[in-house]
């Protein structure tokens, strides 16, 4: 029976007959019986839509057709919220996977409570991984390693927010648009001027004009959304920390403060951007709006490429920096992969965590513009040309991977804690900042409560 023939059934077959009565098998039989005894099966569990699914599918198959001592099973959850409480549910009941990914809000949290593996031996002894310049640096260690510089997983990728842009709306009003060369971003008051000649109400006026109607916005400039990342590359660029050195959240600060209110005037103020409210009115997100020259400029973070690309886009659309305020800041982030510390296979589920830190797993999702990558050789010319896709990513994409974010982008490490901290007491006060309330009124108070809450899980 050829090897390549041997179906289940009559696996089965062979070691039923060999089990009940010791019937000879061939050597060949054998050797596969063997080999099949000795692979290790570990677990991986996640989240993603079908993108993430199938990537991570694709990369099992190209894994165990690479070798044949290990295999994944895929323990796949669409949403990565409900993924987080599975996750630490089966923690807390000694279920959980070998492998997998961790939100980046839950990477510190487990690994101060021991159920991360340490796997920095593993990364020094690797003659690829351990390279001193195999990932983009300090980036990576900036949000890998502890204080102590160990690590207890490494990032999947790394994402960052940037400019969408509605070109045709920008030729219009000749309005040449925003780049990533240093000379190309916006200061801050520019950008604001600039968003009030892209805003129109319904008889063609924009904000400051005489008559202008701001409860009958037809055309509105940017979409900033109120949640962390967003709010956070914000208060960098104005020279604020997000999260502080000592690991507390810095929103309190005057730069921070300042910051978050100029991101609220955009609204109330300067009337360029549309409150939540108008969004779920018009039941649309900001790709529609773009796509329908409701709207100029969405903020959103570089997944966003996956489907407002120009090749899905019926507009002509480009991309570009964030506007600076005291300094050029976008926020790098992405989930983790690691090993569990309960893991019974460490030595296998290293293999695995390994293997998806190599350019074929990250590959698969930068030539769709799910991802940027944290591999350093990724990011160079012959790099970048194994990946960038026409049709996927504008002309200018190159120079946000290897000159923007290398130079501009800030790793945060998000502290224990920090998802009591951010739900309790961050949260509402975003949500305030997004209802027009002055920030001076509401995040000194949700801060000083959000520290206390991170100063406890030290």
């Amino acid at each position: 029976m050829p090897i390549d023939k041997l179906t289940r059934r009559n696996f089965l077959k062979i070691m039923g007959a060999s089990a009940a009565a010791g019937a000879f098998i061939s050597p060949r039989e054998a050797l596969f019986l063997a080999q099949a005894q000795a692979a290790t099966n570990i677990s991986f569990g996640g989240w993603g839509g079908v993108a993430e699914d199938e990537g991570v599918k694709a990369a099992i198959a190209h894994f165990e057709a690479e070798q044949d001592k290990i295999k994944v099973e895929w323990q796949h959850t669409p949403d990565a919220g409900e993924y987080g409480t599975v996750l630490l549910t089966n923690i807390a009941a000694g279920t959980a996977p070998d492998t997998s990914f961790i939100v980046a809000d839950q990477y510190e949290t487990l690994r101060q409570n021991g159920a991360l593996l340490d796997i920095t031996d593993y990364i020094q002894a690797d003659p690829l991984l351990g390279q001193a310049d195999y990932f983009i640096q300090p980036q990576e260690s900036n949000r890998s390693a502890d204080a102590n510089g160990r690590w207890h997983g490494i990032g999947s990728t790394w994402v960052a927010h940037h400019i969408y842009y509605n070109q045709a709306l920008f030729d219009e009003a000749k309005i040449t648009p925003p780049g990533f060369a240093d000379d190309e971003i916006w200061e801050w008051d520019n950008f604001v001027e600039i968003c009030k000649q892209l805003t129109k109400d319904a008889n063609g006026r924009h904000p400051g004009d005489a008559g202008f109607d701001a409860e009958n916005i037809q055309q509105w400039a940017v979409d900033w959304p109120m949640w962390w990342m967003p709010l956070a590359a914000a208060v960098h660029s104005n020279g604020g920390q997000f999260i502080t050195d000592d690991g507390l959240s810095g929103l309190d600060s005057p730069e921070a403060m300042e910051a978050l209110q100029r991101l609220s005037d955009l609204i109330y103020v300067h009337n360029v951007a549309p409150r939540s409210a108008a969004l779920t009115n018009l039941g649309m997100n900001n790709t529609q709006m773009i796509d329908s020259n409701r709207l100029a400029m969405g903020v959103d973070g570089s997944w966003a490429l996956s489907w407002m690309n120009p090749g899905l886009m019926q507009v002509p659309m480009g991309t570009g920096a964030l506007p600076k305020m005291k300094q050029p800041a976008t926020i790098m982030q992405a989930h983790f992969h690691c090993v569990l510390a309960g893991s019974k296979h460490p030595q296998e589920a290293w293999e695995w965590v390994r293997f998806l830190s190599t350019p074929f797993y990250q590959t698969q999702f930068l030539k769709i513009g799910l991802w940027l990558p944290s591999q350093t050789a990724l990011a160079t010319e012959e790099g970048l040309a194994t990946w960038i896709t026409e049709g996927v990513h504008p002309a200018n994409y190159r120079q946000f991977v290897s000159d923007y974010i290398p130079k501009h982008g800030v790793a945060a490490r998000l502290p224990a804690g920090y998802i009591e901290a951010q739900n309790d007491y961050l949260q509402p006060a975003f949500d305030a900042l997004a209802n027009g309330e002055a920030v001076e009124d509401v995040f000194p108070k949700a801060v000083k409560q959000a520290n206390q809450v991170l100063e406890a899980n030290r």
